[in-house]
């Protein structure tokens, strides 16, 4: 129904009307829309290698055998688990420009903290900073697959004088490519979808600066009621994530590792 209501004009009260491409048509020559697609990609880009990076690790830190591991194993997870409200709600208070904690942090060293939310230049990187904060998911997945890499490959590499970082580009991570693969996927299709955060925290302000696609999309579609003109939004999202998606799992054949192949 949304691919019909794609090539209509229809405001959920009234009957949709047939309107061909002009939907799409439109979508292009919005700046709003291309804005919002900038957005996102912005977010995706900057967000996903380094929710890799991080998330890995500390999959590295937390896989070393020390005393009360579990409990930071614990700690460094429950942040993902936060509902996605309460954990807006509470970086709202954490990056508030006067009396936020960051800021206060950093005027120890003084240094002048940013305005974060309401400054354009800082507030998609505020919100991915907030979002690197929850990478506890993806960690526990990396952790999981360090823990299946065979003890034999290490021995073996410490024989032939390997040092630690050797041991690391050479062994770890290409065992963990198959599960970077994974997170990079999933990752990707939840940042071209991000929606929450950005509508609970600044509604996609200051100055159209964190209106993301998956926002601009909604208030096309239940705050203007331009549901024909949303379901195109929504065709052409689809198409992108399906796009990108496929041109990574093409490219998975050059630097994703299986073990026996």
């Amino acid at each position: 129904m949304s691919l019909y209501y794609s090539f209509t004009d229809y405001d959920i009260i009234q009957s949709p009307v047939w309107v061909g491409l002009q939907n799409f048509q439109t979508l292009f020559h919005d700046k709003l829309f291309w804005k919002s697609l900038y957005n996102t990609f912005y977010y995706t880009l900057v967000y996903c290698p380094l929710s890799v990076i991080v998330g890995v690790s500390l999959a590295l830190l937390l896989n070393l055998k020390v005393r009360g591991m579990a409990i930071y194993r614990t700690i460094f997870y429950l942040p993902s688990i936060v509902p996605f409200v309460a954990s807006s709600i509470l970086w709202l208070w954490l990056l508030d420009p006067q009396f936020g904690i960051i800021n206060s942090i950093i005027a120890i060293f003084g240094i002048q903290g940013p305005g974060w939310l309401v400054d354009p230049q800082w507030s998609k990187p505020a919100l991915i900073m907030m979002g690197l904060w929850g990478v506890g998911a993806p960690m526990i997945i990396y952790l999981a697959a360090l823990q299946d890499i065979p003890n034999e490959m290490y021995e073996s590499a410490d024989i032939d004088g390997a040092v630690g970082w050797q041991k690391i580009l050479f062994i770890t991570v290409p065992m963990l490519t198959p599960v970077i693969l994974f997170n990079l996927i999933m990752g990707l299709i939840g940042s071209f979808q991000y929606f929450t955060q950005a509508y609970i925290m600044t509604k996609g302000g200051p100055n159209d600066s964190t209106l993301f696609y998956a926002l601009y999309l909604y208030n096309n579609a239940f705050s203007y009621f331009h549901m024909g003109y949303a379901s195109a939004m929504a065709w052409i999202l689809f198409v992108i994530i399906m796009a990108t998606t496929l041109l990574i799992f093409k490219s998975s054949a050059r630097w994703v590792y299986y073990g026996g192949e």
